[in-house]
């Protein structure tokens, strides 16, 4: 026997199951690494590493539509730790923002009743982290203050407001799905509602969609009937609102912008995907489904690489992954090569079996690493998905046509050594490479592999089937049965199943398939082993087929307990098991009872036609144990006084007790000794019967006449000399059998369904269940302790109930969960801490912020003890960079903030250390740090925009413009494509857009002149100074764009981006110093747009600090941290700039931090480092031990290098 302890205190719990079609919306998984689920009118969470159910949030009156996890994106400490703060709506309109761990509600909002449509968390400025948008119906776009539920400001539009997107590059932007089109805010501001009423846009409807027919494969002389229909759906976004005829967007199920690349956004239709270059207002690709194919529900663009998740209608989920636009040589012409961006299938999962009820809802995608899956089906099941990726070879299928896909070649911006296969799975960057672009060389194949991407299931959690309920908790602890005790609860369902729960961790224990038909009820007639009976729906003589199965858990097997019995039969009514667990009574609707003894499984006793009608039957608590006893004590030495003059000869010395021990099995089963029992019924008069049962005898007591102020009795309940009555109208009758009293108190509730008394010695509870509701009542003080009732507390209705503990009660709802409440029935949520879960969930959310920081300080570098003192060097194999180690701890942690800052951190040190050991190390070389351009096939990936290498950036807008230019469709498109060529400086390509331009436009005379401008431009000081008195003229004006292209003509861009930032346009002039400047210049530029962002009114500091960053202004770096009073990572980034050796100079109030946590030795390491003020600490903090150890001074003699002792 396994020794295990008991859990004798169940913690308060709620068991749910199927979902609401008002929850399909409802989930979310936050970067700190838990999915919520609404599931009615409360929210599960879920830990999908180990696929349970650590939380369930109830408050909610009505059904869950939206929940929200707080972003992860600013930097933590002990006065803003990690915590779990999600937000909800419901369908009344009301919005919860929670605190989980507590599973308490912070605070309360309420707008107007309708549900509401989306939400979100602001996450783009460092002042306040606690806005929260959201839409309420039909109109409004609402901002609040998450914290204290206040209303900010309050802004309405024109039409029905579906959903809402913003744009992750920059926070003024999103757009707005609207019933009749989308609407773009570029004002977008957390300190004012924004004052335009926004740019709308309409869409015509994709129906001529070209993705019906195959399209031809490349070798194709001309272009066929798809390529020609792909080019007449090119247009897709108009200004005016279109005809009647062509159908708008009202099927249109998401848009969302692409967080991979800037300005794209997505556009989901049941059977296509459209991306969409919001520069240009046009598609620019189509993800289209075959004929056959299944239609799509929702998709998810990921950001570390351009790559969509797609959930389609059978539950298969798909990930599609955007083609690389390098010109194959096989592609017979070069028209063909870049027609559009194409998404290719990689990988899928298994379909579920759709049926009418069951059918997937959602999906949610890991954000912290983009590999992993949960998909929400309706039956309350989430499967949880992984993608793994492994090297090798597809299976040649030339006839596809995709090209392979490759492992990256670097990981956090280092190269993998020669020894490394390849990198972890770690997250979706770290599985496959970046999409190659026009004009890049693929990377040398040597360290690189083809890469398979397939999904595994790794997790899967169920609900409760769909409700009725029958629920039975399995007999109580007691002193006698504490070591082998489980609390287990028995849920009898609708399609005949038995579903077991261990409350202790509320999972599953097992499922038996045990009827054919609806449970009725359950007994126990042990700890282990249970009685349950199940009817069939009546014939129509009224006659069904009863089933009454005994089953044994442990072993799972199931016997007919009646045998033969049961066919065409009046219905059971309901089975009483004695307090002995020896006899069984089954009472039927119309037909006597039966009596049977379940130690043998024989029928004692069936009644005589004339016995009364039974209307409720109790057996009696108090039976003759100890006459039984004595019995069986008797019969075993006589068994015994046999067995030894049996076996005299050969051994008498042998002990009594292993006699007895032998004898006891055989007395009970030649002689049944049983004990007497009794029991008491009413009939359909309120006459109490009174029968006991000794052996096979049963014998008819005393008949007490009916009481005159109760109905007719629907049940009884009986405990130590306590008998309760409860009667069809709601009159509760209370009999103390002592005193031979009794009192009557109606409770006007209506037929009292079932009653049932607490476990416990003493313990004189009762739980009394009603139509609408329950109450607890006191049945020594005869009053009533607490009271549930549909409408007025709760919104759902009781189907059962039962106690589980002496001082808890379980209930089955017809929303089809089933909770687990103290005395008072108040359904509140559960402390996480109380929980007794079976697998550990790592999550620093859930320790106190003291624990998680000082967690997180000792999963970093411990560069005060030579080794890993919790062995994490097992677990990431050959991480000699110290900055990533640091990126896996902030992706184990889901810290959104520091995960940005050591990703592009690290990716900077690495590539201007290389830059450095290039450079011959003289003076001037050294000087030039600042703008050497990093070694190629090792860049930033382009969902950082702005902070990729300028070489790489100017590439992607290259090849942005090549393909927006084959999209063209109108002059507008042309126009804007020439402008774009200009800035870029390809001046030949925009000559030939400008000279097409058809003679009855009126714009023909002035692009012609610009076509001849552009190709004349000489370097001549006069046309030069003349145009730029010209431009700055024009910018004057106003006419800001044509002075910058002027500008940019006359390769004065520095300029440009100077007249750009004055008149507040940042992002173009970053944009054009990337695409434009030398580095020296770009930088200055980029400089002045970082202290633009530390000013107090943007308060864009961390992304100030990105951008510095990739500047390599390591130093400055350094300095703005420690003034935002980011110390730990102020001083782990200076080591590991002192490790890669781009800077040679705030380690003591990391030191400090350290010494708060308690953790000296790390304090000492680092205060020693800190030069003459770490002196003074160094004293503090080994006062009175004789000085500092040796090992830390040691160590200060090597100050870039780890210990290595």
């Amino acid at each position: 026997m396994i020794p295990y302890t008991v859990n004798i205190k169940l913690a308060a719990r709620t068991l749910t199951g199927t979902l609401n079609l008002q929850n399909k919306t409802a989930v979310d998984w936050g970067w700190q690494g838990l999915i919520a689920q609404g599931c009615h009118s409360s929210i599960l969470i879920i830990d999908p590493k180990t696929a349970q159910t650590i939380q369930v949030l109830e408050r909610h009156k009505a059904n869950v539509v939206k929940v929200k996890w707080s972003r992860e994106n600013y930097y933590h400490n002990l006065s803003s730790p990690y915590c779990l703060r999600l937000a909800s709506g419901d369908a009344s309109g009301k919005i919860i923002v929670w605190d989980v761990v507590s599973g308490t509600a912070h605070c309360e909002i309420q707008e107007h009743s309708k549900p509401i449509q989306d939400l979100e968390w602001l996450w783009n400025q460092d002042a306040s982290r606690d806005l929260l948008l959201a839409v309420h119906p039909p109109n409004y776009i609402v901002l609040w203050n998450g914290d204290t539920g206040t209303k900010l400001w309050k802004k309405s539009y024109a039409e029905n407001i579906l959903s809402f997107s913003f744009d992750p590059f920059d926070p003024s932007n999103m757009a707005l799905l609207t019933s009749e089109g989308i609407v773009f805010i570029t004002d977008f501001s957390h300190s004012k509602p924004p004052s335009s009423a926004g740019k709308k846009v309409y869409i015509a409807s994709p129906h001529a969609s070209p993705a019906h027919t195959k399209p031809a494969p490349a070798a194709a002389p001309a272009p066929t009937g798809a390529k020609k229909a792909l080019n007449k759906v090119k247009v897709l976004i108009t200004n005016e609102k279109p005809t009647a005829e062509a159908v708008t967007l009202n099927d249109c199920l998401q848009l969302s912008y692409l967080p991979s690349k800037r300005n794209h956004m997505l556009l989901l239709y049941p059977r296509e995907i459209l991306i969409l270059d919001l520069e240009l207002s046009q598609t620019v690709g189509v993800v289209a489904i075959e004929r056959s194919g299944v239609p799509f529900i929702q998709v998810i663009p990921c950001a570390q690489r351009d790559a969509l998740y797609c959930l389609h209608e059978n539950g298969c989920i798909t990930l599609r992954v955007c083609r690389s636009t390098t010109a194959t040589e096989e592609a017979a012409d070069p028209e063909q090569s870049v027609q559009e961006l194409v998404y290719d299938l990689r990988s899928q999962c298994d379909a579920i079996r759709v049926t009418k009820t069951v059918r997937p809802y959602r999906m949610v995608i890991c954000p912290v690493n983009e590999n992993n899956a949960g998909l929400m089906v309706s039956d309350g099941r989430a499967m949880l998905w992984e993608l793994k990726a492994h090297t090798g070879k597809a299976a040649a299928n030339p006839s596809s046509g995709l090209s392979p896909l490759y492992s990256p070649v670097s990981f956090c911006g280092a190269p993998l050594g020669p020894n490394q296969k390849r990198i972890q799975d770690l997250c979706l960057s770290s599985m496959i490479g970046q999409t190659l672009i026009a004009g890049e060389a693929p990377p040398p194949s040597s360290n690189q592999h083809e890469v398979q991407l397939k999904f595994l299931l790794t997790g899967l959690l169920s609900g409760l089937p769909l409700p009725p309920f029958a629920i039975r908790m399995c007999p109580p602890l007691t002193t006698k049965n504490i070591n082998h005790y489980q609390p287990l609860l028995a849920v009898g369902t609708s399609n005949g199943s038995v579903l077991v729960y261990n409350l202790t961790s509320g999972l599953l224990h097992k499922e038996l398939s045990v009827h054919s038909c609806e449970v009725r009820g359950i007994e126990w007639v042990s700890l282990t082993s249970f009685l349950s009976f199940a009817t069939s729906a009546p014939n129509n003589m009224g006659l069904v087929r009863n089933e009454l199965q005994h089953v044994d858990l442990p072993t799972g097997r199931c016997f007919a307990f009646r045998g033969e019995r049961g066919n065409d039969e009046p219905p059971i009514e309901m089975i009483k098991v004695s307090h002995l667990k020896q006899y069984l009574v089954v009472v039927f609707r119309d037909k006597p009872l039966e009596l049977w003894d379940i130690r043998t499984g024989t029928l004692l006793r069936e009644m005589a036609k004339n016995f009364p009608t039974v209307t409720a039957l109790e057996w009696s608590p108090s039976h003759n144990l100890k006459s039984l006893k004595k019995k069986q004590m008797a019969a075993r030495e006589a068994m015994a006084r046999q067995t030894v003059s049996d076996a005299e000869q050969s051994s008498v010395e042998s002990s009594v007790i292993s006699l007895l021990q032998d004898a006891e099995s055989k007395s009970e089963t030649s002689q049944a000794i049983s004990a007497r029992e009794h029991f008491v019924f009413t009939d359909t008069d309120g006459q109490v019967y009174h029968i006991t049962v000794e052996g096979n005898t049963v014998k008819d007591g005393a008949r007490i006449p009916p009481d005159g102020s109760m109905g007719s009795i629907a049940c009884i309940a009986w405990k130590g000399d306590t008998l309760v009555l409860g009667d069809v109208d709601g009159n509760l009758n209370f009999w103390d059998l002592k005193a031979r009293l009794s009192r009557g108190i109606p409770t006007h509730r209506g037929w009292v369904k079932k009653i049932r008394f607490a476990p416990g010695k003493g313990n004189q509870k009762l739980l009394v269940m009603y139509t609408d509701g329950a109450e607890v009542w006191d049945t020594k003080e005869v009053q009533m302790v607490s009271s549930m009732r549909i409408g007025r507390n709760v919104n759902y209705r009781i189907l059962d109930i039962d106690w589980c503990t002496s001082d808890k009660v379980v209930l089955a709802s017809d929303d089809g969960c089933i909770r687990v409440l103290e005395m008072a029935m108040k359904s509140a949520s559960y402390r996480m801490d109380e929980q007794d879960l079976t697998d550990p969930v790592w999550c620093p959310y859930l320790l106190v912020p003291r624990a998680a920081l000082t967690l997180k300080a000792f999963l970093l570098l411990q560069p005060w003890s030579g080794t890993f003192t919790m062995d994490i060097t097992q677990v990431l194999p050959n991480l000699t960079n110290c900055s990533r180690e640091i990126i896996i701890q902030s992706e184990l942690f889901g810290d959104e903030s520091d995960l940005h800052f050591w990703t592009v951190a690290s990716h900077y040190l690495q590539s201007f250390a290389q830059a450095r050991q290039l450079s011959v190390s003289t003076a001037e070389g050294q000087a030039q740090s600042e703008g050497t351009q990093p070694s190629p096939h090792n860049h930033l990936d382009i969902c950082h925009d702005v902070l990729c290498e300028s070489s790489y950036f100017q590439k992607f807008q290259l090849d942005r413009v090549h393909l927006q230019e084959v999209k063209r469709s109108s002059y507008e498109h042309t126009k804007k494509c020439a402008d774009q060529l200009l800035l870029l400086g390809q001046t030949d390509r925009a000559v030939q857009l400008l000279l097409e331009t058809s003679a009855d436009n009126p714009s023909y005379y002035c692009d012609s002149l610009k076509a001849c401008l552009v190709t004349t431009i000489t370097s001549s000081g006069p046309s030069q100074s003349t145009i730029k008195l010209v431009a700055t003229n024009m910018i004057a004006n106003g006419k800001l764009a044509e002075g910058v292209q002027l500008l940019c003509l006359i390769d004065k861009a520095a300029d440009a981006c100077r007249y750009l930032q004055t008149y507040g346009e940042w992002n173009r002039a970053a944009w054009l110093a990337k695409v434009r400047l030398n580095p020296a210049e770009s930088s200055d530029v980029l400089k002045r747009w970082a202290e633009h962002l530390c000013s107090p009114q943007v308060n864009q500091k961390s992304k100030a600090i990105l951008v510095l960053l990739s500047l390599g202004c390591f130093y400055k770096v350094g300095e703005m941290l420690h003034s935002m009073r980011q110390f730990d990572r102020a001083a782990l980034f200076i080591e590991a700039c002192l490790k890669y050796g781009v800077m040679e100079a705030s380690f003591l109030d990391y030191a400090r931090l350290l010494r708060s946590l308690g953790l000296r030795e790390g304090a000492a390491l680092w205060a020693s480092r800190a030069g003459s003020a770490g002196e003074q600490l160094m004293e503090e903090l080994f006062q009175g031990e004789g000085g500092v150890p040796e090992s830390i001074l040691g160590e200060e003699v090597e100050l870039g290098q780890e210990s290595t002792e």
